[in-house]
């Protein structure tokens, strides 16, 4: 009798680690996918390597510490995958030749349009976007934008998602060599990378 006692009470224990490790899976179906931490790891490493927001990231885990081994979940990105591509084709034709930061800097200005009340609100829509007979990007007018992304310009994209919201809201980007708008010279500059000058 003590041996069936306890393997009912087995049974159970048995029964309610498995309800928890459903429970978990579960719930991260319904928020993101599951991702098991690696030495030396961090938030921000992982934010960048999959293109999610360091902020969204670290209140899907609730800020805990990270650990080698175990499992913490990725959110769900709003970005898709066609249009952080879309992204890594204009930064790779717009910053081709510039330092990394400043092809950082491209795609968070594309991101920082698509936060701004004053632009488009999709990706796609902020990078075609024609206003007044005039393309907001070149390489839309001329095609550049459709030669493939590099996988620096890729990763680029990805460190901007994840450094989204932490930025000095740059909203333009020009080369003061060749630039000939009056407008966007006149706005205020927030960082000089390279050629470019970036402004809000």
């Amino acid at each position: 009798m003590k041996k069936f006692k306890k393997l009912i009470v087995a049974a159970g224990l048995i029964l309610s680690m498995s309800a928890f490790t459903l429970n978990s899976k579960s719930e991260a179906a319904t928020t993101g996918t599951i991702h098991k931490v690696h030495a030396g790891e961090t938030y921000w490493k992982i934010a960048k390597e999959f293109g999610v927001p360091l902020n969204s990231l670290m209140a899907a885990n609730h800020n805990e510490k990270l650990y080698a081994g175990e499992n913490i979940v990725l959110p769900y990105g709003t970005i898709s995958a066609a249009d952080k591509e879309l992204m890594a084709r204009l930064v790779h034709a717009e910053a081709v030749g510039e330092p990394y930061a400043g092809k950082v800097a491209v795609a968070t200005v594309i991101l920082n349009r698509v936060k701004s009340p004053d632009f488009p609100n999709s990706i796609r829509s902020v990078i075609y976007q024609i206003a007044n007979g005039h393309y907001a990007f070149t390489p839309v007018e001329n095609g550049q934008i459709n030669q493939p992304a590099d996988y620096a310009s890729k990763k680029a994209v990805n460190e901007a998602i994840a450094y989204s919201g932490r930025g000095n809201g740059s909203l333009f980007f020009y080369n003061p060599k060749t630039s000939t708008s009056s407008y966007v010279a006149s706005r205020q500059v927030t960082v000089q990378i390279g050629h470019h000058v970036f402004a809000k």
